[in-house]
């Protein structure tokens, strides 16, 4: 243990080296310590005036609730806005110095490229996340003298924790971009794909804030320290210095791109049966681990539905189905069924759902992707447990209306999911002799040829049993 202590602190201290430089350098920057200087001092100050005034208003109707739930809130901005400087500093830490040309000296020492990469993170996060934790203590110090509030030490650990992620999400994601990018301006128009997911993410706790949910925060504080470890994973793996320093511009080349994606998506094979044989044979067993996991976050889901439908019951009355049937107009009752003219609009939405996922997935690593998919479990599971209070049992509501359609649409979701898991995880893997757009077009290749040689059909069979198999079979197992 001691020696592999030491062997981690060896590894650690170039890391550091470079922390200390760059730390050395912002703080000689007068443009970075100003803008944290204030937003120290001056912000915490501005928002214990704004606490204070907003108390002497509602109070004044009775509605001091509304004060109480305003002062965390304001905390949590107090907090926040310092830490958005951090994202200024990342956004210019390596394609700034190497615009300034001040990089190729850093790039040529013989420090590993993750120590490199390790030490400019840190050191970026360290200032505005300091600066941020004093502020928080300057405007708790002046709500104190002012009002006598207090924070409850859980919300004050919950704040301090989600600063602390927000800011290592933050970072991480605009130093990916750093490394990627060609210029300065080119890194403050991809940093929209931080700025506003942030936005949204502190636009929600907001809502958290207000409506004293705290114990919600938690789960907030956990999903950003995943995501924040899958940006640092993706930046170490697919930095690499010998590109970063023979990439002076970069050009949409749309013709080569889809030219590699149509390379891809054949592969070598020489007629459609070789190719369901080798390509879609090789990729279904890729996306055997992942389709498994998939299918056990469903299972996941229905549970989770299942559990929202006790929490927030949805009141049905008794229902009697002995007299249930179909008449020769093909209606259940009031209800017109499905024809013929449904089978194409059923597989439209289902396709269109898939590629809705495809791309919250590209966004988000795979997850908001993933969340698209597992989404109608979930309802699956609430109205399965919701109709088991009206009489309608948990067996024959999966019997009689998602399996005769859902032995084929689940595996087609699965494999859906399956494949935003990987390409996901592509974009996290270091990719052997690819770059990071080269390994993004391979995976979305991979993905879209399963979609179209297997998901697709399907879906198809799926929306053919849904319009005239499952009513039937419904109406069978139900009566």
């Amino acid at each position: 243990m001691a020696l592999n202590s030491e062997t981690l602190r060896e590894n650690l201290r170039p890391a550091w080296i470079i922390t200390r430089r760059e730390v050395r350098d912002q703080f000689r920057d007068w443009r970075i310590i100003i803008p944290i200087l204030v937003l120290t001092l001056i912000f915490p100050s501005l928002m214990n005036f704004t606490a204070r005034q907003a108390l002497a208003f509602v109070g004044r109707f009775g509605a001091d609730i509304v004060g109480e739930r305003l002062i965390p809130f304001l905390l949590m901005v107090v907090g926040f806005f310092p830490i958005s400087v951090s994202l200024v500093i990342a956004l210019e830490s390596f394609v700034g110095e190497k615009e300034r040309r001040s990089i190729e000296p850093l790039l040529a020492s013989p420090l590993e490229d993750w120590q490199l990469y390790m030490g400019k993170l840190v050191a970026v996060m360290f200032p505005p996340l300091v600066a941020s934790y004093l502020g928080i203590g300057v405007y708790l110090w002046g709500v104190y003298r002012q009002i006598g509030w207090q924070p409850d030490p859980v919300l004050l650990i919950q704040i301090l924790l989600l600063t602390f992620v927000q800011a290592l999400v933050m970072v991480a994601g605009a130093v990916v971009i750093s490394t990627q990018a060609t210029s300065v301006r080119a890194a403050n128009l991809l940093a929209s794909f931080i700025i506003i997911p942030m936005a949204f993410l502190i636009q929600g706790e907001s809502m958290v804030m207000f409506w004293a949910q705290y114990e919600v925060l938690w789960w907030a504080v956990l999903g950003l320290a995943v995501l924040a470890v899958v940006l640092i994973r993706a930046g170490v793996s697919h930095f690499n210095r010998e590109e970063m320093l023979g990439r002076e511009l970069d050009t949409l080349d749309i013709r080569g791109s889809l030219m590699a994606f149509g390379a891809a998506f054949r592969g070598p094979a020489r007629g459609l049966g070789e190719w369901y044989r080798l390509e879609i044979g090789e990729s279904l067993r890729r996306l055997r681990i992942p389709a498994l996991l998939v299918f056990g976050l469903m299972l996941a889901g229905l549970g989770v539905g299942a559990g929202l439908a006790q929490d927030y019951p949805l009141p049905l009355p008794a229902i009697d189905l002995s007299n249930l049937e179909i008449d020769s107009n093909s209606r259940l009752g009031s209800i017109e069924l499905l024809n013929a003219a449904s089978v194409p609009a059923i597989l439209f939405q289902n396709v269109r759902a898939s590629v809705l996922a495809l791309g919250f997935g590209l966004l988000s690593f795979g997850v908001l992707g993933l969340l698209v998919i597992l989404l109608p479990f979930v309802l699956i599971g609430y109205f399965a447990a919701a109709f088991a209070g009206a009489g309608i049992g948990p067996l024959a509501f999966y019997g009689g209306l998602v399996l005769p359609h859902g032995i084929m649409e689940i595996p087609a979701l699965v494999l859906v999911g399956a494949g935003i898991l990987r390409l996901g995880a592509c974009l996290i893997a270091p990719s052997q002799g690819r770059s990071l757009g080269q390994a993004m077009i391979g995976a979305l290749a991979e993905w879209t040829r399963v979609l179209v040689a297997v998901v697709v059909p399907l879906l198809l069979l799926a929306a053919l049993l849904e319009t005239f198999v499952t009513p039937q079979v419904a109406v069978w197992v139900l009566r």
